[in-house]
């Protein structure tokens, strides 16, 4: 026998407040206000915006037989100078130099990249070299496609190499976006270093390494001047027929006299 009641019982305040489907019930007064629940789409998940530990400059110009590359070992934190003796240089192969600004820990990360690159490449053992185009194109792709999923390596790296007998010099930015030129500067260099490269590129066209040395150190000193994220410490490589050397880092002469003449330097 069916029941012929009153079925608005079932409505009654017995019921209210009850769990949405896949919610757990509130153990709370129905009658007071709940709390919002909050769902998985209110929080995804965020990548890199803001890098912690970063490094600055890293300057590159082609001479006559090669490319020279130069980056001093600062690792900033924020604006505090903290890891002092940090290598943002990387060989790869015989014949490719890479250098990274930009955030520390995504630079490691595409120095494992890097040397997966190498490792691959050994185990094929068909006598193909690493050449520095192809160094340029595997960053290029890989750059990329991390800006594709959201999730970029906050750096713009150099690529410079010498390989049957061309010099070659490259740049990728976080990106994806890469071109070659005569002269690179990433970080606060673009604006301070790089038109003082250009120049002396411009004006010399059969630049030799020691001059090409000297000009970076040069570069160097004034990043250091004018910088607040670079160190007097650094380190330079040279590419050429004899292949890639990073040499030892190396701190540049300063004369702080000049500051008194600043207007408001107290």
């Amino acid at each position: 026998m069916s029941y012929q009641g009153d079925f608005s019982l079932l409505s009654s305040s017995l019921w209210e407040g009850g769990p949405s489907p896949g919610q757990f019930y509130p153990m709370q007064n129905p009658h007071q206000q709940q709390p919002q629940i909050s769902s998985p789409h209110d929080d995804p998940r965020q990548h890199t915006t803001h890098p912690i530990v970063t490094g600055t400059s890293v300057l590159a110009i082609k001479y006559k037989g090669g490319v020279a590359v130069a980056a001093d070992t600062l690792g900033s934190y924020g604006s505090l100078a903290r890891f002092r003796d940090l290598s943002r240089l990387v060989k790869v192969g015989d014949h490719t130099i890479v250098g990274g600004s930009g955030d520390i820990a995504d630079f490691h990360k595409i120095r494992d990249y890097l040397n997966t690159f190498e490792i691959e490449n050994c185990e094929a053992d068909d006598g193909h070299v690493i050449k520095p185009k192809a160094v340029h194109s595997y960053l290029t792709r890989i750059l990329y496609h991390r800006r594709s999923q959201q999730s970029p390596l906050w750096n713009s790296t150099i690529i410079a190499g010498f390989v049957d007998g061309d010099a070659y010099l490259g740049v990728t930015d976080k990106l994806g976006v890469a071109f070659v030129e005569e002269t690179i500067a990433t970080g606060y260099g673009a604006y301070i270093a790089l038109p003082i490269l250009r120049d002396i590129v411009e004006k010399n066209e059969d630049l030799s390494e020691e001059d090409a040395v000297r000009h970076l150190r040069d570069c160097m000193r004034v990043l250091w001047y004018r910088d607040a994220r670079s160190l007097n410490r650094y380190e330079i490589a040279t590419i050429n027929s004899e292949g890639a050397t990073i040499y030892p880092a190396e701190s540049a002469d300063s004369d702080w006299s000049i500051a008194s003449m600043v207007d408001g330097y107290e």
